[in-house]
């Protein structure tokens, strides 16, 4: 295994019954960094997050994990009985009693710390998805999946939670590997971008791939693409306490 790597696959060959769903697909992703899977639907990206949590098992190739890798988890959506009277706090001790100390974190760093005694029923979409992202958190991830974690938010509430999942990247200091659809959100938030169909079909910085006609033959060019890219320096963050990059977003459609 690499030094310094949270997970590597090399020659990665996931099969779905009689179709392969991946094939041949070499991945790994470091501690710290921010790292966005994008496709089109059936590309395989939620069989890539099953496979790295240990719920797929390859037909070929090799998994490594760094030794006591701790991994977080919010996933598209969770269905909860509204009619089961629960609060926030109850379900984030949820098989197992975390602490009031642990939840109140948590839901901090989730950016909804005041949620821990509202019903889970009450809670808006976005808030339901934070919460989800809290209990994620509960366990000091070394390495945070998300897997269509904004579906069903508007663009608005889209954006807002990526920036929270940049500032629980900052405090944390854990890495990140978010599915999504939403390009123009993604491009902005990610220090790598992969391009999955069934294989990788280009990889890089979000500027590098937005070009690459690999990724244009999957998602278009310009405006008609989807795809419009929010400029900003992770490096600089902390000279912007006040203004945060994405607030002014510099917006540049590709050609």
């Amino acid at each position: 295994m690499t030094a310094g790597a949270l997970i590597e696959m090399t020659g990665l060959h996931v099969r779905m019954g009689a179709h392969d769903a991946l094939r041949n697909v070499d991945f790994r992703i470091d501690p710290g960094e921010i790292v966005t899977l994008v496709g089109p639907n059936g590309s395989g990206k939620s069989t890539l997050l099953r496979t790295i949590i240990g719920a797929l098992r390859p037909v070929a190739g090799e998994v490594r994990r760094a030794a006591g890798l701790r991994i977080g988890y919010v996933p598209q959506k969770l269905q909860i009985d509204p009619t089961l009277p629960m609060t926030v706090t109850r379900f984030l001790n949820l098989p197992r009693r975390q602490g009031a100390a642990a939840c109140r974190a948590a839901l901090a760093d989730a950016g909804v710390g005041d949620l821990g005694a509202r019903q889970m029923s009450g809670l808006s979409g976005g808030q339901f998805q934070r919460v989800l992202l809290a209990r994620a958190l509960l366990g000091n991830p070394d390495l945070l999946l998300l897997d269509e974690a904004t579906q069903g938010l508007d663009q608005p509430g889209s954006a807002a939670f990526y920036r929270q999942i940049e500032a629980v990247r900052r405090r944390l200091g854990c890495a990140v590997l978010m599915v999504s659809h939403e390009l123009h959100v993604v491009m902005s938030a990610s220090d790598r971008v992969i391009c999955l169909n069934g294989h990788v079909c280009c990889e890089g910085r979000p500027e590098a791939v937005a070009s690459a006609p690999e990724y244009r033959a999957l998602f278009g060019t310009g405006t008609g693409g989807a795809l419009a890219l929010y400029r900003h320096d992770h490096d600089h963050d902390h000279d912007h306490d006040h203004d945060h990059p994405h607030d002014h977003p510099h917006h540049e459609a590709v050609e």
